[in-house]
């Protein structure tokens, strides 16, 4: 039960900040905010960069981009850059003690200072819109430069601030981004697997390792629970990959060993949904696998869900990954994955289990999952069912936010996974 000292002083409302909201990627921090929102929490969204287009493909999406604040679009907004510095000299002391702080985590170099001046400008709109807001506690998903506009805003605003730890990307330049700096100030750091909170405690000082809680990212499994789409007698072997298209994500691999094991099992198709850097290539080297490899571009939440019904098993061959929801997703669904052996996947994906895991770039040991998929489609519906039941314990996202919520309530206490909020918890 929350301590009731600490319920009366509870925030009232909460601000998440991500560096675009929403995005096609990200879907499980709407998830996560519509999770807090239904538990009777206030929870205000803001963004640096508005989201092309692309990323809006569903109604969720729309509604989430016409009630977010957007830093850089009130930042052009004639004198408003000006106000909120105005503003923030009505605190000289404060003014004064997150420019410090804001030259002390500035990344080296030339370019960095730049980059740094205009975080702090940044920082500047955002803490007064938290003020205008009442908001009286700052969260921010992701380590990188988004957290530092947080990290500074909240001291601007004299509001608490958290983030997010996901990976790898808030691992690769943990010194640039001083992330045991933003460790040290975070009420908690909320780390989406033990492999993430394991590097923030490598990358911080031990006084605040107690602060490093995990909080899984999640997925409504209901959305993903669609009767295939299949007809029980087609013989073909749909595949699914769903993300990015950038070369951390391996494609390339996958697609010289799809060409490979379709020497032995021809029925191998594969569907590639996303867009990114690296379409123009992938396409190019799709083309002699001709209508086996399709590309579909961005596609909505409720989207995926129908290709989900229609594929027989998920392939995501990263060289690089964090804890990745499209594994949820497709789990979530029923179907096997083939993942790569990397950072937190093997906290989500058992090996023979609930699906295949090989190693990143492992282009052979690809094509053996590939074709083990391809010989046994009862076995891969097993992995698919097994996969089902652990989204459904470990990584449903109201579940998840209902953890992240006891901790906004009443800190990050002693459990390493905290207790799910209860409704009731609010009222008492």
């Amino acid at each position: 039960m929350a301590d009731p000292l600490y319920l009366m002083l509870m925030p009232e409302r909460i601000s998440y900040l991500t560096s675009i909201y929403p995005a096609a990627s990200h879907t499980f921090i709407l998830r996560e905010v519509e999770g807090l929102r239904a538990l009777g929490l206030e929870v205000d969204t803001a963004s640096v960069r508005q989201p092309d287009p692309q990323h809006l493909r569903g109604e969720a999406e729309q509604a989430a981009a016409g009630n977010t604040f957007y830093i850089l679009r009130e930042a052009k907004r004639g004198l408003t850059l000006a106000a909120a510095f105005g503003a923030a000299l009505t605190r000289p002391a404060r003014f004064m003690q997150t420019a410090r702080m804001a030259w002390r985590t500035c990344s080296p170099g030339f370019r960095g200072g730049l980059y740094q001046l205009f975080y702090f400008a940044e920082a500047l709109v955002f803490a007064r819109h938290l003020e205008k807001r009442g908001i009286t506690h700052l969260h921010s998903h992701f380590a990188q430069a988004s957290a530092t506009v947080a990290m500074l805003a909240a001291q601007l605003a004299d509001v608490p601030f958290s983030f997010t730890l996901h990976g790898p990307a808030d691992l690769y330049e943990p010194h640039r981004w001083h992330l045991g700096e933003k460790i040290s100030r975070a009420a908690f750091v909320a780390c989406i697997s033990h492999f993430a909170r394991a590097q923030g405690m490598l990358f911080s000082s031990p006084e605040h390792w107690d602060r490093l809680r995990i909080i899984h990212c999640g997925v409504v499994p209901e959305t993903y629970a669609k009767a295939s789409q299949k007809a029980p007698d087609d013989q073909t072997v749909e595949l699914l990959f769903v993300g990015r298209l950038a070369p951390v994500k391996g494609l390339r691999v996958l697609l010289g060993a799809l060409a490979d094991a379709r020497e032995a099992y021809p029925q191998l198709r594969l569907t590639i949904v996303g867009d990114g850097e690296d379409r123009a290539v992938l396409e190019q080297l799709a083309k002699p696998l001709g209508d086996a490899v399709r590309f579909t571009g961005f596609l909505s939440q409720d989207e995926v869900a129908d290709k989900l019904a229609e594929t027989d098993a998920f392939v995501l061959p990263s060289f690089a990954e964090g804890l990745p929801v499209v594994l949820m997703e497709a789990l979530a669904a029923g179907k096997p994955v083939i993942a790569p052996r990397v950072a937190g996947v093997a906290e989500l994906v058992e090996d023979g289990r609930t699906g295949y895991l090989i190693h990143a770039g492992d282009a052979i040991g690809l094509r053996h999952a590939l074709e083990h998929l391809a010989a046994d489609r009862q076995a891969g519906r097993a992995l698919g069912a097994a996969g089902r039941d652990v989204v459904q314990a470990e990584f449903d996202a109201r579940i998840e936010a209902a953890r992240i919520a006891r901790l906004f309530l009443e800190g990050p206490g002693e459990a390493l996974r905290p207790e799910p909020l209860r409704p009731e918890d609010l009222s008492t």
